[in-house]
């Protein structure tokens, strides 16, 4: 992050050393009068700034004194994925929607370059202190990854959390004994390759991915096109964080109740949902207060595939 250059100027105010005679009652009364001489009102009290995060933007709407929400949208992603939701939502809450500084256009700031997801999650925690927050907390995938790492480092700053789409460390996808180190190579390999790849490359690898992600020809429209304006830099640097993520070990000490979504589409042979199901039942097993929430016949991005069951799950997590 580039150091923002200040000059400091220090200013010397030398003291004079006043005597007094004993027998100057007439200069002893002029001294006395001297401090009148300085206006009160010239004296500007501290007043603290107001955080402006750097990292994220975020837009405010709904109930301004309804219960207040945060979404978080996943990587590349802009804050319009809840769009449906939000106008279900506005009349009731106050809505706090994120977009992280590089994803679907937004510019890139400090997240250029470095890890991605911690100084985020650091961010959100400062503004939902200088907000005066105690919000419920969305996050889809990556979001929801993020939405964890708030709720383990700051279980302070969220009455409750839903995790939609997203296992607690990524390597789990690949299998049962994967570790970050032993994901780091595959990790870094795939950090040197997306950043090979020319804009064009890069570009039209974005329907074809977005067509394992939404069903709808709309959605995926809006999937590839947010990916397509995404900083290269920040994509990879933030996908790999997610796979350097093992929140695994700190889920048991979680107090805060934790609603976790998770979405498939159902084989014809009837294996796939029941193998998804237990992924995440064994992932989030030793959260304290955890509920599980099942949605089928949906890809990745359930508020596409599915808006109604998935407000649905919002409407009775935020109850």
């Amino acid at each position: 992050m580039p150091s923002r250059r200040s000059a400091l100027c220090l200013y010397a105010l030398p003291l004079a050393l006043i005597s007094l005679t004993v027998g100057s009652l007439a200069q002893t009364a002029k001294l006395a009068v001297k401090p009148s001489l300085v206006k009160l009102s010239t004296v500007k009290p501290l007043v603290a700034k107001p955080f402006l995060p750097t990292r994220f933007s975020v837009v405010v709407e709904g109930r301004p004194t309804g219960p207040a929400v945060l979404l978080l949208p996943d990587v590349s992603s802009s804050r319009a994925v809840f769009d449906d939701e939000i106008r279900q939502l506005a009349p009731h809450y106050r809505l706090y929607r994120v977009q992280i500084a590089g994803f679907a256009g937004e510019p890139a700031g400090p997240n250029a370059s470095g890890p991605v997801l911690a100084p985020v999650v650091e961010e959100l925690h400062r503004y939902i202190v200088a907000k005066h927050l105690h919000p419920a907390v969305i996050g889809h995938s990556m979001g929801g990854l993020m939405a964890l790492m708030l709720t383990t480092s700051h279980p302070e700053d969220v009455s409750r959390t839903m995790v939609v789409a997203a296992l607690p460390f990524f390597g789990m996808l690949v299998s049962p004994t994967e570790t970050v180190e032993t994901l780091r190579p595959r990790a870094i390999q795939i950090h040197d390759q997306v950043l090979a790849l020319t804009k064009f490359q890069f570009d039209s690898l974005q329907p074809r991915m977005a067509s394992r992600l939404a069903t709808s020809p709309e959605a995926r429209k809006q999937i590839a096109t947010s990916a397509s304006a995404t900083d290269r830099s920040v994509y990879v640097n933030a996908t790999e964080d997610e796979m350097f993520t093992d929140l695994r070990p700190q889920l048991a000490s979680i107090q805060t109740p934790v609603t976790v979504v998770f979405t498939y589409i159902a084989a014809t042979d009837g294996e796939y949902a029941p193998k998804t199901a237990n992924l995440y039942a064994d992932a989030y097993q030793s959260i304290p207060h955890l509920t599980l929430v099942e949605i089928d016949d949906s890809h990745h991005f359930v508020m596409y595939d599915q808006p109604d069951q998935f407000h649905d799950a919002v409407v009775n997590f935020l109850k």
